[in-house]
């Protein structure tokens, strides 16, 4: 029952899921990564940025509609005077119209003048409709706005390498998810291989021993080899679930079930100097940093901005009247061009400086950057040729060790060996198993790397 249950589930995987190749795992990863896609945004959100520099160019329109209702004197007069309706009688002229026997004699006169009008210091509540519609452009900003738009351009490229970056760190932990996976497959492979021998020693054992020809101890040695390699292919079983757990996360694909064989990027046969060269012509993180640094130095010169005066145009077209109109009477409009000039400013030699410091600093990482660039690639060439060479002598160890367990598989059948010897050229076998499988894990992983130390690990849509 047990059988047929776990026949069930093999077939409704396969049935599921899917087995995928590295290329193709990649391009799903760069597609449906969300973590990616989060990083992307920062490409976006700079080309907003860039929009909204730009805009500053066009000036503000603004459209505005004021209602207000106030006995103030002050706004109640400005109200009606704005709206061109002010009378003598705002002025308060009643008052002196009643009193211009006062003022008309010469001895009571100046007692006109001390008189507070009641119509102006007391007016009855006014409801004020305001519609204005209101263009505010800067002419000249001393060559601020014209460097805010190319900071903001460099900053568009730098966040498109930063994003080529990121895919290039992506694909590296896709490639370490697939061949990780691989060579889990390739241990629960070898295990079940080495399970099959430790089963066939039992089953050896045990027919010696109830002919007298082995002992207890070899047929408990034997069991307890068996238990071992069993309690090891379950641990291998579970790192492969694992290992595709992490590519399903990576790549956003549910179905992922299986993989194929290792992958190995192509590595250049060039020299060290030659492969330095396209690195400093080709790394997204360098080309990050050189936009990094163009950026500082447009920056450097938007401080120095403060030095020179700025201009600015604001022209106004409006109503005013104490309920919502577009009478000609009740319009107005104005017009004007301002300038102004900081002459002294205590403050802005100080942020020039700080900008020129933080330009030559950035220059300072650029080159220490580069330089680090070429020590990258020389390490991550010696580490690729390191275990390009592992992998030949582990490739020869494995068959040695698979020979040599063989014979004395035959020597111990043949009684010239004890089997606790036997025993211990299962587990070299085994050792030299697991050996080969991570040395080709580890050559593919350096290959990736270098290519990633060149430059070239992801040679299509660079930069989107």
């Amino acid at each position: 029952m047990k059988r047929l249950l776990l026949l069930s589930g093999l077939v409704a995987t396969t049935l599921l899921g899917k087995v995928v190749d590295f290329p193709t795992a990649l391009e799903e990863a760069l597609k449906g990564n969300e973590e990616l896609k989060a990083k992307k945004m920062e490409i976006k959100k700079a080309r907003a940025q860039l929009e909204e520099a730009k805009g500053y160019n066009w000036g503000k329109l603004t459209l505005g509609e004021t209602y207000s209702r106030t006995n103030n004197p002050l706004y109640v007069f400005g109200m009606k005077l704005e709206s061109r309706e002010a009378s003598f009688k705002d002025f308060g002229f009643a008052d002196f119209l009643n009193n211009m026997q006062l003022a008309m004699n010469p001895a009571t006169g100046g007692q006109v003048l001390q008189i507070k009008p009641d119509d102006l210091n007391y007016p009855h509540s006014r409801d004020n409709w305001k519609s204005n519609l209101i263009y505010e452009l800067p002419i000249f900003t001393g060559f601020k706005l014209k460097y805010a738009v190319q900071m903001a351009e460099l900053q568009v490229r730098a966040k498109k390498f930063k994003f080529q970056n990121d895919k290039e760190k992506l694909a590296i932990e896709v490639l370490k998810a697939y061949n990780g996976a691989v060579a889990a497959k390739y241990f629960i492979q070898a295990l079940q291989k080495a399970k099959e021998t430790t089963k066939t020693f039992v089953k050896t054992v045990r027919e010696y021993y109830s002919q007298g020809m082995a002992t207890q101890i070899d047929l408990l040695s034997a069991q307890k080899r068996d238990n071992e390699v069993e309690a090891m292919l379950i641990e291998a079983q579970n790192k492969y679930q694992l290992a595709l757990a992490y590519l399903r996360y990576l790549t956003n694909d549910s179905s992922v079930t299986d993989v194929g064989e290792f992958y190995y990027e192509k590595v250049p046969n060039l020299t060290i100097d030659q492969l330095r060269g396209i690195a400093l012509q080709n790394r997204s993180d360098l080309k990050f940093m050189g936009a990094n640094v163009a950026t500082m130095k447009s920056y450097t010169k938007m401080e120095r901005s403060a030095y020179f005066p700025t201009i600015g145009f604001h022209g106004e077209y409006g109503y005013n009247d104490n309920k919502m109109t577009l009478s000609k009477r009740k319009r107005y409009y104005l017009v004007a061009v301002g300038l102004k000039w900081n002459l002294f400013d205590g403050g802005r030699s100080g942020k020039v400086e700080q900008a020129k410091a933080k330009a030559l600093q950035t220059v300072h990482y650029y080159n220490a950057m580069k330089q680090g660039v070429a020590i990258d690639v020389e390490k991550k060439l010696l580490d690729y040729r390191t275990k390009s060479a592992i992998i030949k002598s582990k490739e020869v160890n494995r068959k040695l060790a698979h020979k040599i367990l063989e014979k004395y598989t035959y020597m111990y059948k043949q009684g010239m060996i004890p089997f606790a010897i036997l025993l211990l050229k299962e587990a070299d076998a085994r050792k030299a198993d697991a050996e080969l499988i991570k040395a080709q894990y580890d050559k593919a992983i350096a290959a990736a790397q270098l290519k990633q130390a060149i430059g070239k690990l992801l040679s299509i849509n660079k930069g989107e």
